[in-house]
């Protein structure tokens, strides 16, 4: 990734650059033939712009582009993803501040025609030239930092790490946080572990992980955290996923992370991202377009069953619970209540053994129709249509209790059905759902996504006529 001040003239003159050229071809006259064959908006006039026209309406364009893109100027890791979706949103406030200009009486405004062809040619090529710009360099891994709270195992991955070691962010602890340790670190036989590790800079704590991974540029993050907690480890992967930075953890973590390859040496590469691309943006797409037709085409059954637990108790018509997204995050899931109100238990129970469930709920559970209120989960991005199921924050402990691999399943979005659901394996057996859900997300494809959703509309339509 470019960095500094490189970066930022990088950012600046291409956008110049690729608005002039955008304004350029749009005044072309085999491009503007080519536009009057479009379909609606081929009608639209073009004004040929020439000399200084054409510099006035270049000047227009770039003024406003750059301006725009001001977020995308100061250098940091971000995903690539990240990189094209900021940067398509920032042309797109770019495009409707012309369309804006042009409304008043500008003299040299872009003509409708041409602003629509510029449009088309920004969005193409700003988001891929920024992509471009901030490829990361070549490399073995690049500036790293050791991020937890355990000085011993953060002298282990020193020793084990060949990159450039900026530093190590670190929470205040026994060792870190006084000006005399309290807790002695077992030196190596050279005697030198125990001094190149007072020798690391601090950084500052877990909260200013984000500012140090854009500041001092970093590539790679190496974890030496004691536990795996959902708060620091798993918001520190978080972090990372976030800004497109390397994960590495100690091999004492491997049972909890995805890994990226075999688990060998002390340290692993953690899988933070295990969708190819091309399936991450289709999979969101597909999500976005399933929870919008299906909230739409449902909401005349929606207030069907609104009313029929109004008349069953007069309680509350949703039920709203705390579950775990991606990276141990959490996010708030509203379903339909099919259960008398104020009675929660954390163990698992299967639906003929519980007394809780009112006479609508027993419905509703059993056609699945008491879960459409999660689309909107999926439209907002907390959840996906495919994915392993959301676990109550408050059920985890007791599941994880049972199998030591249930944290591999926080390493993608968390479903509405999944290769457990559509197999009848439910939390009452965590072992076997852990299973199918290892599967899933090994065999993870748009299309083994679709095979699942069609497996499960048939389960649900054959529900209904039963």
């Amino acid at each position: 990734m470019a960095s500094g001040w490189r970066y930022r003239l990088g950012s600046v003159f291409g956008a110049v650059g690729l608005s002039i050229i955008a304004v350029g071809v749009a005044n072309v006259e085999t491009v503007q033939a080519g536009f009057s064959l479009l379909p609606v908006v081929g009608h639209l006039p073009f004004d040929p712009a020439r000399g200084s026209e054409f510099a006035f309406e270049a000047a227009t364009t770039a003024i406003v582009l750059v301006a725009a893109l001001v977020p995308l100027y100061k250098p940091r890791p971000r995903r690539i993803l990240d990189t094209a979706e900021l940067a398509s949103r920032r042309v797109l406030l770019a495009c409707i501040a012309l369309a804006g200009i042009g409304y008043f009486d500008y003299t040299y405004r872009l003509p409708r025609a041409t602003l629509l062809v510029v449009s088309a040619l920004l969005f193409l090529t700003v988001p891929a030239w920024f992509v471009a710009i901030r490829r990361r360099p070549r490399g073995a891994d690049g500036r790293t930092v050791i991020v937890g709270d355990n000085p011993e195992t953060m002298a282990d991955i020193l020793e084990a790490v060949d990159s450039d070691v900026i530093g190590y962010v670190s929470p205040p602890s026994a060792y870190f946080g006084s000006s005399e340790p309290r807790r002695e670190i077992p030196a190596s036989t050279d005697g030198g572990t125990h001094e190149r590790l007072d020798e690391l800079a601090c950084l500052g704590g877990l909260s200013r992980l984000d500012e140090v991974l854009v500041e001092y540029d970093i590539d790679t993050v190496a974890l030496a955290f004691t536990h795996t907690d959902r708060a620091e480890f798993f918001g520190a992967l978080d972090t990372c996923f976030e800004h497109g930075v390397a994960a590495k953890a100690h091999r004492d973590h491997a049972d909890v992370v995805l890994l990226d390859g075999t688990a060998s040496g002390e340290l692993v590469d953690v899988d933070l991202e295990p969708w190819d691309p091309l399936d991450h943006v289709t999979k969101r797409l597909f999500d976005v377009a399933f929870s919008g037709v299906g909230l739409v085409a449902l909401s005349p059954v929606m207030l069907a069953i609104a009313v029929a637990i109004k008349l069953d108790d007069g309680g509350s018509i949703l039920y709203k619970q705390e579950r775990t997204a991606a990276f141990g995050d959490t996010f708030r899931v509203c379903k339909f209540r099919s259960m008398v109100e104020d009675v929660e238990d954390a163990e698992p129970v299967d639906d003929e053994e519980n007394p809780y469930i009112t006479r609508v709920g027993a419905v509703i559970r059993r056609t699945h129709l008491d879960e459409i209120p999660q689309l909107w989960s999926i439209f907002k991005g907390d959840m996906s249509v495919v994915g392993p199921r959301a676990a109550w924050v408050e059920e985890e402990p007791e599941l994880e209790s049972v199998t030591d691999d249930w944290r591999k399943r926080w390493f993608v979005k968390p479903g509405l059905t999944g290769l457990a659901q559509i197999n009848g394996v439910t939390s009452t057996d965590p072992e076997e759902k852990l299973r199918y859900d290892i599967e899933y997300i090994r065999r993870r494809s748009f299309w083994f996504d679709l095979k699942i959703v069609v497996r499960q509309v048939w389960k649900v339509l054959a529900d209904l006529v039963e």
